[in-house]
């Protein structure tokens, strides 16, 4: 009877549908778990009243999985009852009596009503990458800003609020009471469960992580920002063999910007990542080799060749190292700040972070552009949004065109010469306590949100006793290294102007000192360390 049904659906409908067959409950169970992680839509499950494991019962756990499926039941004539009582439940919507035939006449006038209806209300479903988790938890938030930055699709389930989360867990087997352990989870396109991945274990599942082709280069570029891509792009496409080490994801901070409006040739500015992507792809397109996401661990310098390890274990050498390592956004040294981190309390923000904030008190610290273009960014979707500026004006440190804009948002209210003073929450944040540094007074700011903007740190550590450092430990280069001279074959020469301490490795965009902290001077350094690279390579 089985083989029947399946002929007959099969010849009917497997032009439009795939028709699948199973021989038990458990197996129907798990291609209907494997759909739901696949988010494959199921548009009717039809199965027996007398099935051994109850067929009613199995379209209530099909349901459960797929509540848009339309549900049918096969009943003996003396068992219409039961299939009556299914249909009272809402299990079912209709049955059929056994045997069916001809079922042109008996089995697909019905099932085309139901396939009509089911067809009338689907909606084509999201089929990349899913994240489910608490909308709190500091894990999460590190994934979601890992996939932003490489700009994979991805859809949050949050457990909290969304039934699809607690679907997709059913799909994966997880009870409630597992469910703190394996949250984050990671459910990729051809159904593959990650629970709480590491980002290196994401990266390898996503195919993001690369490894080097080669153990030796020209040119090795620490960073890929705006000043580590575009030394990229210039070096590949003058016939140099380039690898990029990136940490973080491409772009650097800048590719975290909504909008970046003041950069040459964008005269309706360009998002930070879709600038990093365009940087991607032209520096792969010239041949450089992007080693991602893995961060330097430390430099040697050898007299031909520079080493750069990495934290995994791998080492690539190069004639020459450009040092584009950016910076890190600086922390907040107020009580409650450092256990609030990823809890309501976040350094920097992308474009992906906005939409979190629907509904939500957002405050921002800091009077910067970053500052400025995210408090725009955050006002479209928060219910408002304050912004803590530590000086008198915020014309003092953000372009006037922001100033502006800013002025002109009702949704955003500023607050001149003020400091956060503590960060207040248990499992989140709750509140900020803010004061007025010219009075000493705080208040109590009620926000469940809370971005810095501060100031950065050059992420240096890993070159602290190789290279010459300022106090902010900022890369020296040129003539901020004094009095210094390189030994050459015909004598001794001064560094060039990008050049650190260290003769043949050379620092571009934030990471060096005195650096303009701009998206275009930073594309200019990097553009320009890399002839003085042919420079060194030529002696």
């Amino acid at each position: 009877m089985l083989a029947r049904l399946h002929r007959d659906l099969s010849r009917r409908y497997s032009d439009a549908h795939v028709v699948a067959c199973t021989e038990s409950s458990a197996e129907a169970l798990g291609v209907l778990r494997n759909t739901r992680l696949r988010n494959q839509p199921v548009a009717l499950v039809l199965c027996d009243v007398d099935m051994p494991e109850g067929g009613a019962e199995l379209l209530g756990r099909a349901r459960a999985l797929h509540p848009d499926t339309r549900a049918l039941l096969l009943a003996r004539y003396d068992r219409v009852d039961q299939a009556v009582a299914a249909i009272a439940a809402g299990d079912a919507d209709d049955y059929v009596v056994k045997p069916w035939d001809p079922a042109e006449e008996r089995l697909y006038p019905l099932l085309d009503d139901l396939l009509a209806v089911w067809a009338a209300g689907y909606l084509p479903v999201f089929t990349g990458v899913r994240v489910v988790g608490h909308r709190w938890s500091p894990d999460a938030h590190a994934i979601r800003d890992f996939l932003a930055r490489y700009q994979v699709p991805y859809q949050w389930l949050d457990v909290e609020s969304e039934p699809e989360a607690a679907r997709v867990l059913d799909a994966t087997g997880s009870n409630s009471e597992a469910t703190g352990a394996v949250l984050p989870m990671v459910v990729l396109p051809d159904g593959m469960v990650l629970r709480n991945p590491s980002l290196p274990e994401l990266a390898r599942a996503l195919r993001l992580s690369h490894t080097p082709a080669t153990t030796s280069y020209d040119v090795v570029v620490v960073g890929a920002g705006p000043a580590g891509l575009a030394a990229a792009v210039y070096a590949a496409s003058e016939g140099l063999r380039v690898a990029v080490i990136d940490r973080d994801g491409p772009g650097g901070q800048a590719g975290l910007s909504a909008r970046i409006e003041n950069y040459l040739g964008f005269p309706g500015g360009v998002a930070g990542g879709e600038l990093a992507r365009r940087a991607v792809t032209q520096a792969r397109r010239f041949g450089a080799d992007m080693i991602s996401p893995v961060p330097a661990a430390s430099l040697q310098v050898g007299d031909t060749y520079r080493q750069v390890a990495l934290v995994d274990g791998e080492t690539v050498a190069a004639e020459a190292v450009i040092l584009a390592c950016g910076v890190a956004f600086r922390r907040l040294d107020v009580p409650g700040a450092e256990r609030l981190t990823n809890r309501g309390v976040y350094y920097g923000a992308g474009s992906a972070d906005a939409p979190f904030c629907s509904g939500e008190r957002v405050a921002i610290v800091g009077g910067g552009n970053s500052a400025g273009q995210s408090a725009l960014n955050f006002a479209r979707f928060a219910s408002s949004v304050t912004l803590l500026v530590r000086e008198d004006s915020l014309a003092r440190d953000m372009s006037a065109y922001l100033v502006e804009r800013i002025a002109g948002n009702p949704a955003i209210s500023v607050r001149l010469c003020s400091e956060v003073a503590a960060c207040e929450g248990d499992e989140r944040l709750d509140a900020v306590r803010v004061r007025d540094n010219r009075s000493g007074n705080t208040e109590r700011l009620e926000v469940s949100l809370l971005f810095v903007f501060i100031g950065n740190d050059p992420a240096t550590s890993w070159l602290q006793g190789v290279l010459e450092l300022d106090g902010g430990g900022f890369l020296l280069t040129g003539s901020d290294l004094g009095e210094r001279a390189f030994p050459t074959a015909s004598g001794r020469r001064d560094p060039y102007s990008l050049e650190t301490s260290a003769p043949g490795v050379f620092a571009a965009g934030d990471v060096r000192h005195g650096s303009m902290k701009r998206v275009a001077a930073a594309v200019g350094e990097g553009s320009t360390a890399v002839s003085y690279v042919h420079r060194y390579l030529d002696r």
